[in-house]
């Protein structure tokens, strides 16, 4: 039997990628292995990266009052969650490219696959890192700081897989610290708020990236890889639940502590219900929850991101009071 010959713009598609996406449909196809390389075909990371960034700049603003400055923060926040995830994907790339040419699902990333060699990942990310930069010193002193000491789990994350059944916690640790630098960015240091709620991210990063490893379980366990999908097994759900309520006590302890004496009590109760409401969506995801189908658990990951927005839909709310 003869096989489908493969489409030109699908050529080099990345097995998980968002079908119709932009990258393999009308991205130039000289960049597409390096979009690819970035997961800008895959758009969900960006989103999870961003979502503390907004969680921050938006309980701030709520509690202390917006500024012309926050404008640029979400700005400026939403353009560099685009370039260090993509620097923080190229370089996950870099040391795992030995794994991925044995996982089915990520045999087919740039580097395995061979669409891209090593100078030119490590020049990909570079270039990333750089443009990020940039937009970091437009920021004060203390979120500099914040930034570059950020740097420190994104370049230990890649490697918690080999030594810690939790490489999601360390991937919550690096994916949340924009909840810090956000709040920072506005108010110019790092206050209580702010801990909690990347405390929260932390739990709720748990939560989502549970789901998403449980799509690679059975391949993770031949090749020795580690995870809380391999950890939690069976008892996933039940586990989840934890880290659920986890997310929703630590988001309302943030906006608590942030608004309850710069605040009415009125604007505060709107912030809390946001995070009851996420807590809801959360508890709907787990519902639906299969973690033997791979597709059902990928539609779920995705679908993370409503939960972190939810909040942000709240404390713009809260705000406008």
């Amino acid at each position: 039997m003869t096989s489908t010959p493969e489409t030109p713009e699908l050529a080099g598609q990345v097995s998980d990628a968002v079908s119709g996406n932009w990258v393999d449909t009308r991205a130039p196809k000289a960049l597409r292995p390096y979009l690819r390389l970035s997961r800008a075909d895959r758009p969900i990371g960006t989103w999870l990266l961003f979502i503390p960034c907004l969680w921050g700049v938006l309980l701030a603003a709520a509690a202390t009052g917006w500024r012309a400055l926050d404008i640029w923060i979400i700005l400026g926040c939403g353009m560099g969650a685009w370039l260090m995830r993509g620097a923080g994907c190229t370089w996950n790339d870099i040391t795992d490219k030995d794994l991925d040419a044995q996982v089915e699902r990520t045999r087919s990333r740039p580097i395995p696959s061979g669409q891209v060699t090593m100078k030119q990942a490590y020049t990909w990310m570079g270039l990333q890192a750089a443009f990020a930069g940039w937009i970091l010193i437009t920021f004060n002193g203390a979120t500099i700081i914040l930034g570059l000491l950020a740097l420190i789990p994104v370049a230990i994350y890649p490697f918690a897989k080999r030594f810690t059944w939790w490489p999601q916690l360390f991937l919550g640790i690096a994916f949340n610290w924009g909840a810090l630098l956000a709040w920072t960015a506005h108010t110019g240091s790092v206050g209580l708020p702010a801990v909690l709620l990347y405390l929260a991210g932390i739990a709720w990063t748990i939560f989502y990236d549970t789901i998403y490893a449980h799509q690679d379980r059975e391949d993770d366990a031949l090749i020795g890889i580690k995870s809380t999908a391999r950890l939690f097994g069976d008892n996933t759900v039940m586990i989840l639940r934890f880290f659920q309520m986890a997310t929703v006590i630590l988001l309302t302890a943030a906006i608590v502590a942030a608004m309850l004496s710069q605040a009415s009590f009125f604007t505060m109760m709107i912030g809390v219900l946001g995070a009851w409401a996420a807590g809801w969506h959360m508890a709907w995801l787990l519902s639906r929850l299969d973690t033997e189908n791979p597709d059902v658990c990928l539609t779920l990951f995705r679908s993370c991101r409503d939960t972190g927005l939810i909040p942000v839909l709240f404390l713009a709310v809260a705000l406008m009071l």
